[in-house]
Parts: C-alpha cells; structure tokens; sequence
C-alpha cells in the first residue's frame, strides 16, 4: 500500500497494522498529518537477539486521522555514506520543512526543503551520530542524506524545534537530553549544546513544541529505579530553557512494554498525543506499533494525562469494517482475544457470551437510509446479537456458523442518519465471537458475486464483467505523480510471480509475490466499473499503493478484425491481449469511461486473453473495459469466461 499503500489502516489503536513501527514522530504539512516513526524488525542476522533492530524508515501520511497511507521507504541504512550499513541502529527520527525567506549565503541552498534528522551507528567506532536527509518534496523517490552526520551531536532520537523567534532548535537524547541552535543551514550546530537540567531517572526521546508563547519540552522518563518509562513533559518561557518539570502525560504501560516515545501535534484545532506499545508483540518488547489518542491542556497551559484507549481517534465510516475489538466500552464478561497468537497482526475478535456487550463510539453509517448490517461472526450455535446505534435498536438473528467464521449479511429497518456510538449484545444464549461489523452489506458482497459456470456475455454497454482478481501486491508510492511512462513500464513489465503472463489462473489458486502468498477469485462486478478498492476492503487486504491483477477470457464464435480495446482507470493501468501490450494509460488518472483507446486490433476466433495491471498510491481504484468497433459500437457478440 501505501500506497502509498496498506493499508485502510485507521485510528483505531494500533494505527500501523502491516508492520511493527514505534518512535512516531508526527508532523503536519500544508493539511496534512505525516508520521514519521522507526520501523522495528526481528533481526535478519541475529534472530535471537533480544535487542531493537531497525533498518530503514518509513513514511506515513493521512488527511483525518482515520485512513493512513504507507508511502514506503524514504531512507534506509545502505543510503547513509557516514553509517553502517548493517548497523540496524535507526532509532527514532524527525522531520521538518524550512519554507523559502531571507537567504544567506551559506543557506540559500537548503531553503525551501524537509529535512529529515535521524539517529545511525557509525562505520566506525561506537555511539550514535545524528545526520540529516534533505528532499525538495516529501515524494522524491527518497530523502538524500549528508555526507557527514552532524559534528557536536552525539546521541539518539533527534527532534527539532521550529520556535517564534525565528530560529530551530536541535534537541537529542542518550540517557540525558541536550540541545542546541541550528544554524541556518539545518545541518550544523550554532554554538555548543547545553544539558537541560531534568528530573533523577532515565530520559530520551525528546520532543519539544511551543503553545501559547510557552515551549514544552516532553520526554520518555523512567521515574522508578527498575521502572519503565513514562511519558512526561516541563516547560520554559525560553526555547532552550531551564526547563521546569510540570508532571507525567501518560503513565508506564500496564503490560510492562519498557520504552514509550511520542510526539504532540494540533491538527483541525485539536491536539494529539502519538506513542507506542507492544500491542502486535506482546512476548517481545522490542516490537512495537504506533497509537494516537486525543491530548488536552489545562487553562493554565499544563497537559491533562492522556489515559490510552483501543478505540483511539477520528470517526469511524461504517461502511469499512468497524473492528469492535478496538473498543469504548465493555462488559457482561465478553473479553478480547488474538485471533491467532502465531500471527499477531491478525489482530483480535470480541467474544461475546450470553449478556456480554461492547461499545464503539463514534460510528458514522455515512447514509440516511442504510438498512443492511453485515457482521463477521463465528458461533456454534444460533444466537441473537442487538445492535443499538444512539437510540436506533434492532435485533441481529445469527445462525449457527458450526464454529466457521461466515459474513452474515442482515436486513434492518432504515438506521439513523450522523454520528452515533454502536453498542453490540448478545442476548441469545450461544456464545457468539465477531471480528467486526459493518452497517452495509458485505464490502466484497455489495459490489462483487462469485463468478457462475453459466455463459456471460458483455453488459449491454459492452463492458467486461467478470474477471480474476489476484489480491492486491504491495507496491508503495508516496504520489501518483510518479505514474509516467518509464516508471510503469518498469513496473508493470516485472515479473511478480511465475507465469504471469502466460498462465490462466483459477478461482483459489494462489502465488507468492515477496514471500506474500496470494489468491486468486473468481468474481463478476455488479458495476460496469470494477472496483478494485472494494475488493481490497472486503478481503481486509491493503487497499493503496498496491498493484492489482486481472485476467479473463473473451471467447468469440468468429474472428472480428479492427477493434479497439476501450479501458478507463482510477490512476494507472496496462492491459495486454494475447500476450501483446495494447494499451497504457499512464499518469495520475480518475476513471472515465474509454479514457484511453487501443489501435486497432484482432479478436481471434476463439479464446482471447485478456490482462490488465493496475496500479495506485494515495487514492482509490478501479476500471472499466471494453471492446468497441470502428463506429463506436460495443462489441457483444463474444461471451466472457475465466476457463
């Protein structure tokens, strides 16, 4: 994804659901928020070593919180000339934009620019230095680092500073916290750094903001000899202080993860507290995910401690699936578990024996007439949920599933338009286990059936209908500004698996694709446009920056010369007709109905096959094909199978 890719992934706690990530630094820029954090990884050369290990960094971005963007890699160890390459040190990291204004002669160059801070292990000798990654853009294929790290800083998890009067503020850590002046430049110090005087204990991963003419500089502190950290914050009427310690943001994690680290942004004229925990590794505290929670200010400026939450932030589109496991509120005995403790990003199922209950707030059906509830549910016996949205109530019957999990769609009276909290009972007497709900139909059910043996032949518009879908590859773009034509030929002309261009899948037969197994489906879109998005929601499967496949096959009783291919794509695609390209629409693209025309071309009689790549980033996707002949007309005297 992410997109960028992944993910749909949203607020709910943890934000980042396809990989361990920790360190979140968050930023915003021109409207939007972008995450910033350390990627955790087991250790590819030392597997059992029970130490962090983190190779490159990874960008984030979201518009509302909610959906987040995986743009891929931005820097990793082998890009940075001073680093080890095979240090696995890139511990927690920062990034700010300096905008274009006054010019100085040894700046006039680095105006303008996002600069990337970030801590690495020397090629030689010991310790941490601090260097500097520069980009024009946040969607350069990657940030360029500076040939030397930063001389005079000496330590972990930079942050900087962007203060009023005008000038940054580089503060770092390594069991104390020191800061100093940048200079103009963003990549040299200006004067020696200072020791900020803090409370007795262990502190790192500094960040600093300003609020109110008042700089607050906050940090991880591990208050309790033996302890594990905290999160706590002092304040200053000067940028580099003396700091005055105010009190704690958020205590020690109740599981005993040892580390938390954060960052503190206003976004839509709120403020957010990012942190981490060891929710996907809960036996190894050295993986961890990133989490958001709202963070609140006293009159007199201090911070109110932020209590975690798995619900986190933003509100939540029924139309997705709303993961109730990521609950407000729960009772009547129901609990959460890992739906497989062998592969924790699975994530967690509620379990909901007879009285128990769960609530979710802030669910938005994004509709005034939605009248169909789809849940993900497993029992072994029939039981009856109640579903409550604010004051609406209904009753869900749920059939027995003998102990197979099964998307149960249900019909309901007419649900209430805007923003309400959703409150699920069991009030049945099986035991019931539900991985989420939506109030829709099933995402995959509404705009997808399964593919029929029965002949098919194009819609009266002539388009194509039924396809094999292969479920979607990763493949991040940070923009779509990317998609030109060099850059998509290279992609889509890759190979991702064995025979890809010559082998005609099967419903369920599957591939490996980056040591990712795949599947195929057998499926006929209920729209003319296919809707790849969807498809990807309905699997729970990374929805942006990824590539799609699709194959099927157009059987015509007679040869049909000087045709054309007639496709339309949200962003890029390709499309290949026995086995010979005829078709790239190219460039950041919406889908419009025979956007891009093939030359002419010859339906054999026979079987033709007929593929397609398509391709995103930050947006959603579909297409639509079909053949049209020399007048315009659709072509329909051919019949659609995937055999």
């Amino acid at each position: 994804m992410l997109l960028g890719s992944v993910l749909g992934m949203n607020a709910q706690n943890p934000i980042i659901r396809n990989q361990y990530s920790a360190d979140p630094t968050a930023r915003v820029f021109n409207g939007r928020v972008y995450l910033f954090p350390s990627h955790d990884i087991i250790s590819p050369v030392e597997p059992e070593r029970k130490w962090f290990c983190m190779a490159d960094y990874h960008m984030f971005s979201s518009n509302d919180l909610m959906d987040w963007t995986d743009n891929g890699v931005i820097l990793s160890q082998e890009d940075v000339p001073w680093g080890n390459p095979k240090g696995f040190a890139m511990w927690a990291p920062d990034c700010v934009f300096k905008p274009e204004g006054p010019q100085s002669a040894n700046s006039r160059l680095n105006n303008g620019k996002y600069y990337f801070y970030f801590p690495d292990a020397p090629k030689e000798g010991r310790g941490f230095g601090i260097g500097v990654a520069i980009a024009d853009n946040l969607f350069q294929p990657k940030f360029v680092p500076q040939p030397t790290p930063i001389q005079g800083a000496m330590g972990i998890d930079p942050c900087v500073l962007q203060a009023s009067d005008g000038n940054s503020y580089l503060f770092w850590g390594g069991g104390m916290i020191q800061v100093a002046k940048l200079k103009d430049n963003m990549v040299e110090l200006d004067g020696k750094p200072e020791r900020i005087t803090l409370p007795k204990g262990f502190v790192e991963g500094p960040f600093a903001f300003e609020r109110n003419g008042k700089f607050y500089l906050t940090y991880p502190w591990v208050r309790k000899d033996g302890g594990t950290e905290c999160l706590a914050y002092a304040m200053s009427d000067k940028p580099m202080g003396p700091y005055e310690h105010k009190g704690i943001i958020m205590a020690e994690h109740p599981n005993g993860c040892w580390t938390n680290h954060h960052s503190i942004i206003e976004f839509k004229d709120q403020w957010y507290l990012f942190y981490h925990n060891n929710a996907y590794s809960p036996s190894f505290d050295k993986n961890r995910s990133v989490c958001v929670d709202s963070l609140f200010f006293n009159a007199d400026g201090t911070i109110q401690e932020v209590k975690p939450t798995l619900r986190g932030v933003g509100i939540t589109d029924a139309r997705k699936a709303v993961q109730i496991d990521r609950y407000s509120e729960i009772g009547g005995k129901a609990h959460i578990e890992y739906h497989d403790t062998l592969n924790y990003f699975l994530g967690w199922k509620t379990v909901l024996p007879k009285g128990g209950w769960v609530k979710y707030n802030r669910v938005d059906p994004k509709s005034s007439s939605a009248q169909n509830v789809c849940v993900r549910v497993k029992t072994t016996a029939a039981t009856i949920l109640k579903l409550q949205l604010g004051a609406y109530a209904t009753n869900l019957n749920i059939p027995a599933t003998k102990g197979e999990w099964k998307e149960v769609n249900i019909a309901v009276k007419a649900m209430p338009q805007g923003v309400n909290d959703l409150k699920l009972s069991n009030i049945g007497v099986a035991q019931a286990e539900v991985d989420w709900i939506t109030l829709t139909e099933s995402p995959r059910e509404q705009y997808f059936t399964p593919a029929t043996a029965a002949a098919m032949t194009p819609d009266k518009d002539g388009f194509i209908r039924r396809w094999m879908l292969l479920e979607p590859i990763d493949k991040p773009n940070r923009s779509n500004t990317v998609f030109v034509d060099t850059y998509l030929r290279e992609q889509f002309t890759k190979e991702y698996f064995p025979g890809q261009m010559t082998v005609l899948p099967k419903g369920g037969d599957k591939v490996t694709v980056d040591g990712k197994s795949l599947t195929w489906h057998a499926l006929e879109s209920t729209r003319f446009n296919v809707k790849l998005f969807r498809f990807a929601t309905g699997l729970e499967k990374q929805e942006y920056g990824v590539l799609f496949w699709a194959v099927t096959v157009i059987d015509c009783p007679e040869e049909i010369k000087d045709v054309r291919l007639a496709a339309g794509s949200n962003s890029a695609s390709m499309w290949w007709l026995n086995g010979e390209e005829v078709l790239l629409l190219s460039g950041d693209r919406r889908m419009v109905k025979d956007d891009g025309l093939s030359p002419r071309i010859t339906l054999k009689k026979g079987r033709n096959i007929l593929r397609g790549a398509i391709i995103n980033g930050p947006g959603m996707s579909d297409f639509c094909v079909r053949f049209i002949d020399e007048k315009g007309e659709p072509v329909k005297n051919c019949s659609i199978t995937l055999k």
